[in-house]
């Protein structure tokens, strides 16, 4: 193992997990009610896939290639929500709460390659400079959920 490939494979998961967070917002605006939520959804879809830039560009850095698709898994989790949607409509709390659960999923993802001992400075730089931004989405979608369930 070269001394980057550690690193390019923990920006890769990362990666990974953030193309699976745009296509999470992206569908999320889609099958949102209100023009607000979609609105919400879109801007941090945008924001996300800025983010998968900044990554994917460390990786180059890393002399890496760096990957550009989500995981299966996530693909497995958007089929389920597709069923879901079908079987239940589309309602926007559902959607808020689901929303949330993905930005646990993504904070708690970055948390965790931010203790990686194995990391160097440059790239726990660019992965904090990254979460920064995951995490201001988390706190934004928590307190949206927050706010939808007091009405």
């Amino acid at each position: 193992m070269t001394p980057n490939e550690r690193e390019v494979d923990t920006l890769n998961d990362l990666i990974k997990t953030t193309i699976d967070s745009v296509d999470g917002y992206r569908s999320a605006a889609e099958d949102a009610e209100h023009s607000q939520y979609r609105s919400i959804f879109f801007d941090r879809a945008n924001e996300r896939s800025t983010v998968a830039e900044q990554l994917q560009s460390h990786v180059r850095t890393l002399g890496g290639e760096p990957t550009t698709d989500g995981s299966v898994l996530a693909g497995a989790h958007r089929v389920f929500m597709d069923l879901k949607s079908a079987i239940t409509g589309n309602d926007d709390d559902a959607i808020i709460a689901e929303v949330e659960r993905g930005e646990d999923h993504i904070k708690h993802k970055f948390e965790e390659a931010m203790v990686d001992q194995d990391i160097s400075p440059e790239t726990r730089a660019v992965i904090d400079r990254c979460y920064q931004s995951v995490k201001q989405g988390h706190d934004q979608m928590s307190n949206l959920k927050h706010a939808s369930q007091a009405l």
